[in-house]
């Protein structure tokens, strides 16, 4: 597999004494996601964004299977090296975290250290992903009427009313995260939701105890669902750590963007 199945849009700012760090952004997300945390982590650090294929102006250019974690994992791979980066570190949110986690198991001779942030490796039975499946071809066709009716202001408004979010509607900058949102096409992230959803995902599980890259896994002290993931994670994989951040659900790097920040300078700082 080459890049030409798909024209990534990117942003790489390079300084060649700092070391680089690729952020992943989770589902609706663009190459904006990370732009408050980015703003703190520049004093130390180079970073890669990109848009993930069904989102920003990410374009794929052949068939859907290309929407799915294997292809694009390869694909990001192959930008890497496109770009001359050899080895960096890792940060993935959400989707971008079970990206993340792809990439670490599966090519870890390219990341020094990863930070999945509110990320998971999948649901572990047939069953889960088959109901996981049918919830998130719910959440298509929604989306797909919202294209219709142009209304997906609606749907973000409704997305954002689920617990794992906690308090994010009242956070001040939601308005703005709401309008980056907006820049994606429903239809494209109705494929992304098809291909690359949790149920799609061939899960992780088992692969985590074979992990030997540090990592460390943030999520919110509201989000009960991903604290508990997130613990069952760090107990099967030796070299993971579980940091539980206040004030925060599952969008930590919004919610609480200092101390997600102050974390990962931490972790990709200290010693291995």
């Amino acid at each position: 597999m080459t890049l030409q199945e798909y024209k990534f849009n990117y942003y790489l700012n390079l300084n060649i004494n700092k070391p680089i760090i690729l952020l992943l952004h989770g589902f609706m997300g663009n190459i904006n996601e990370f732009n408050e945390a980015i703003k703190l982590l520049a004093e130390d650090f180079s970073y890669l964004t990109v848009d993930l294929p069904g989102h920003g102006k990410t374009q794929v250019l052949a068939g859907n299977q290309y929407y799915k974690i294997k292809p694009t994992a390869q694909a990001i791979i192959n930008l890497l090296d496109e770009l001359k980066i050899y080895k960096c570190f890792l940060v993935g949110y959400s989707m971008g975290g079970r990206l993340a986690l792809y990439l670490a198991l599966n090519f870890p001779e390219r990341f020094y250290k990863v930070v999945l942030e509110s990320a998971s490796p999948g649901l572990p039975t047939a069953t889960e992903r088959l109901e996981r499946i049918k919830l998130d071809t719910q959440i298509g066709r929604k989306l797909t009427r919202a294209f219709e009716k142009s209304d997906f202001a609606a749907f973000l408004s409704n997305w954002y009313n689920q617990p794992i979010f906690g308090d994010i509607k009242n956070h001040p900058e939601y308005d703005r995260m709401i309008e980056s949102r907006l820049q994606n096409n429903p239809q494209e992230l109705d494929k992304s939701l098809s291909f690359m959803g949790t149920g799609c995902q061939p899960p992780l599980w088992e692969n985590l105890q074979y992990n030997t890259i540090p990592m460390l896994l943030l999520v919110g002290e509201y989000d009960q669902k991903f604290i508990s993931i997130n613990t069952e994670m760090a107990k099967m994989c030796e070299f993971a750590q579980i940091k539980i951040i206040s004030n925060a659900a599952h969008n930590i790097h919004f919610e609480n963007t200092l101390a997600f920040v102050e974390n990962i300078k931490s972790f990709l700082s200290a010693a291995s």
